[in-house]
């Protein structure tokens, strides 16, 4: 069985960037990605997401990414993704579902089921959409009605007409309500009060944000969500909701789940239809656990790099690894910025082992 330079785990924006910049260096990989075609989690976006609505996707080394418009998003970005793979010879193989890493002596060895990589190095970019997050509440299992999570939006016409429960405070649950309260009654609950933003958003904001995350997967804890520092803003497409006061409306969460509703700790209870968990993701990497990279605080500590909050990729456990797209990566610029971070990280990985290597070849050997 040959012997990788590197494997990237994950062929959407974090995964095809690092293909890019280790082919620039000349680092002979394979990409392995879960899905039978091109477009990362793009191709599961709901129906009614546009380019209009996304937040952002960033430019893919040397190709424009695709400009705002009413086209789905899971047609324009997934048909982006694969014209660039088509363009720079990506070395993809699909469907290949990824199930452990585990360390063999100076290698890595990729397993997903049946078939194997050997790699000196590993660049993994799993993303979060695989690991959707829903908390949990007594009697979640009671309730009669349906739920989903912003990974298995429907779409506001499949919800038209019913009572919509809306739980989450970040930037979905704000889009969310925005799509529905026009067409269907919602009730909107957090665990925290929102922050508002009422201003532009600065370029200091940003960087106070994933600072922020940054300083978190340094220390090995859990990522972040941002909101906090970025605070929530209604766009343009959300200003019927607005007007309706689906935002002024908000409630704490509830105590418990019944089959019919949800209660509160002061006994009220409001009867709907369906629950819509815009609750966030948690990152992709159990397949990891082998290696154990896990600090005792829960996450993957990163090591820092200076001038660089995004640079953070190298797992601290284990140079060879390394994490785009987590952490302060987790965003569509963030994943292609750490990119190139993380293959000079694999280049230095791969010096270091073949200095390793003549080290301890005898003299004539």
């Amino acid at each position: 069985m040959s012997i990788h330079s590197s494997v990237v785990i994950g062929a959407g924006q974090a995964g095809l960037a690092a293909s890019h910049h280790l082919s620039q260096r000349g680092i002979e990989h394979v990409v392995l990605d879960a899905n039978p075609q091109p477009g990362g989690a793009w191709q599961h976006r709901w129906d009614s997401l546009t380019m209009q609505d996304v937040h952002g996707v960033a430019d893919l080394p040397g190709e424009p990414a695709p400009p705002r418009s009413g086209k789905r998003a899971n047609d324009a970005v997934p048909a982006y993704f694969g014209a660039y793979e088509a363009r720079h010879d990506v070395p993809v193989l699909r469907p290949v579902r990824v199930d452990r890493v585990e360390s063999e002596g100076e290698l890595l060895v990729v397993h997903a089921g049946e078939r194997q990589w050997r790699t000196r190095t590993l660049v993994n970019a799993t993303g979060t959409w695989t690991r959707p997050f829903v908390p949990f509440y007594p009697d979640i299992d009671t309730f009669a009605g349906e739920q989903f999570h912003t990974a298995t939006y429907p779409g506001s016409e499949y919800l038209r007409g019913r009572h919509v429960l809306i739980v989450g405070g970040g930037a979905s649950a704000v889009q969310f309500i925005g799509e529905l309260a026009p067409i269907t009654p919602v009730t909107w609950v957090t665990r925290r009060e929102p922050v508002w933003r009422h201003d532009d958003f600065t370029p200091e904001a940003g960087l106070a944000a994933v600072t922020m995350v940054e300083e978190r997967v340094v220390q090995g804890l859990p990522p972040a969500s941002v909101v906090t520092v970025t605070g929530l803003a209604l766009r343009e497409q959300e200003q019927g909701a607005a007007e309706l006061g689906a935002y002024d409306a908000r409630r704490p969460m509830f105590e418990r789940i019944e089959p019919r509703g949800v209660r509160w700790a002061d006994g009220s209870f409001e009867a709907v239809d369906v629950i819509l968990w815009a609750t966030g993701f948690r990152a992709a990497v159990d397949h990891l656990a082998p290696l154990r990279l896990t600090s005792p605080h829960g996450g993957i500590a990163l090591e820092r790099v200076d001038g660089n909050v995004q640079g953070a990729t190298t797992a601290v456990r284990d140079h060879r690894v390394q994490l785009v797209g987590y952490g302060p990566s987790a965003s569509t610029i963030g994943a292609s910025r750490a990119a190139r971070q993380a293959a000079l990280a694999v280049e230095r990985a791969l010096r270091e082992t073949e200095a390793d290597a003549a080290e301890l070849t005898p003299v004539g050997g």
